[in-house]
């Protein structure tokens, strides 16, 4: 390789991570416009989470064809990937297989690779068989459509892409090593089980041509993981990199435990305090109320920001969801796909105006998610215990319910009648508490 091939390599390189880092700071900005809330507790448990349901893929093999195919595409593409190192050192200093020297391990490395990535192109071509031919259900719903189920093909097409071109380029290597021992810059070095048989297509080819395929496939390979790093944060497959901070700062309490709003909170402590004076001047008096509940992204907590952000749109949560199987409008699939897309909207509007939000006129309630979604849940943790990494629709819908309930006195006509018989009767039954064990005398 020529010192302008070197620095071509370079430019590339600068390129593809620079654009790649300048994304991962849009996206935690974008992140860090929730609230804060604080999940830096227990952390031995949060630990153990992310090992088990991040890096041991626990929660996936509760289905088994997709876990067993899921951890074959993971395992395989984390591990091949290993070989970038030595990609990116052959690229910047005109080497070929600078790790040759590790002998029988470089063998078994590259054997290894190889295996893998025929395993991922066979797992590949099964998902998309799974969405594509037989067209499972909750990869057809109505809120797969359009940019999330190509975004899906063409994931699959990218590994594809990726896994072939990583065993032509070594089958041209295999090919050119074995001529005369070995041609002039291509030394004997790695062990090829599946490359091998796709050498058997060179032999009748010019030495310069078999050359040019391999450099094409290598430069191709390279120039395709650059161009899959980047596609990350426009595609569902950000949850590769996000999975572990998600399962890390995921909500440790038992399912179906609700957080109080703290300043639902101060006020009853106020109302109990019998030293206090319901008059006082407040401690700041420019302060903005808090809102109670959320309309928008920026009203919930950056853990559940992060959530949007993770989700695979795999469909288990809304497969499992009672109010999605029975027809209901709720799909809470849909509620996090809404939620990271108003995200975006806001992140660009932000970019568009020198870093100030300037107000769009919508919002997250409404715009993107509808009250009748909202009301058709049914709380039951459904979606929580199925999402693979740990993301929790759920918090996002009690968080906007409580904007309606509290903010804008818009619950469904049966709650209201019953939160009233609360305030007036002190049951949800609507008759008068010196009536309540008028039972007792009937005969």
């Amino acid at each position: 390789m020529s010192y302008l091939d070197n620095l071509l390599f370079a430019l590339i390189l600068i390129l593809g991570f620079g654009f790649f880092v300048s994304n991962v700071k849009k996206l935690i900005r974008n992140i860090k416009l929730g609230r804060d809330i604080n999940r830096n507790d227990n952390p031995s448990e949060r630990w153990k989470n992310m090992a088990m349901i991040a890096l041991g893929q626990s929660k996936m093999v509760k289905r088994p064809i997709a876990g067993f195919l899921h951890i074959i595409v993971y395992v395989g593409f984390v591990i091949i990937n290993l070989e970038l190192l030595e990609i990116i050192i052959d690229g910047l200093f005109g080497t070929h297989r600078v790790f040759a020297f590790m002998g029988g391990f470089y063998d078994v490395l590259i054997a290894s690779f190889e295996i893998l990535a025929l395993l991922v192109i066979v797992a590949v071509i099964a998902f998309w068989i799974r969405r594509n031919t037989i067209k499972l259900k909750r990869f057809i719903s109505s809120d797969l459509k359009g940019w999330p189920k190509s975004d899906a093909n063409y994931i699959l097409y990218f590994e594809i892409v990726l896994m072939t071109l990583f065993l032509v380029m070594n089958a041209a290597d295999f090919h050119l090593q074995n001529l005369n021992g070995g041609t002039a810059g291509y030394p004997i070095a790695g062990s090829f089980p599946v490359s091998q048989y796709v050498a058997v297509f060179f032999q009748e080819m010019a030495t310069g041509s078999v050359i040019l395929i391999e450099r094409t496939a290598w430069w191709l390979h390279i120039i395709g993981i650059l161009i899959f790093l980047n596609y990350l944060y426009f595609s569902k497959h950000l949850h590769i990199l996000l999975a572990f901070p998600n399962t890390y700062f995921a909500d440790l309490n038992a399912k179906g435990k609700f957080d109080n709003l703290e300043s639902v909170t101060n006020e009853v402590k106020l109302m109990m305090d019998p030293s206090a004076d319901p008059f006082a001047a407040p401690a700041n008096p420019d302060a903005v109320p808090a809102k109670f509940g959320a309309s928008d992204v920026t009203d919930l907590n950056w853990v559940q920001l992060l959530n949007a952000y993770t989700c695979t749109e795999c469909g288990r949560c809304s497969s499992s969801c009672p109010a999605t199987q029975t027809g209901k409008k709720l799909s809470p699939r849909k509620i996090m796909m809404d939620t990271r897309d108003r995200l975006e909207e806001v992140g660009k509007n932000i970019d568009a105006n020198k870093g100030i939000f300037v107000d769009d006129g919508k919002a997250l309630l409404n715009n993107y998610i509808t009250p009748e979604e909202l009301w058709a849940c049914t709380s039951c943790n459904a979606c929580v215990e199925e999402c693979p990494v740990s993301i929790s629709p759920l918090s996002i819908i009690m968080d906007m319910r409580r904007y309606l309930v509290m903010e804008q006195s818009a619950a469904p006509m049966s709650l209201n009648a019953m939160m009233t018989n609360i305030e007036n009767n002190g049951a949800p039954w609507q008759y008068n508490q010196m009536d309540r064990l008028n039972w007792k005398d009937e005969n």
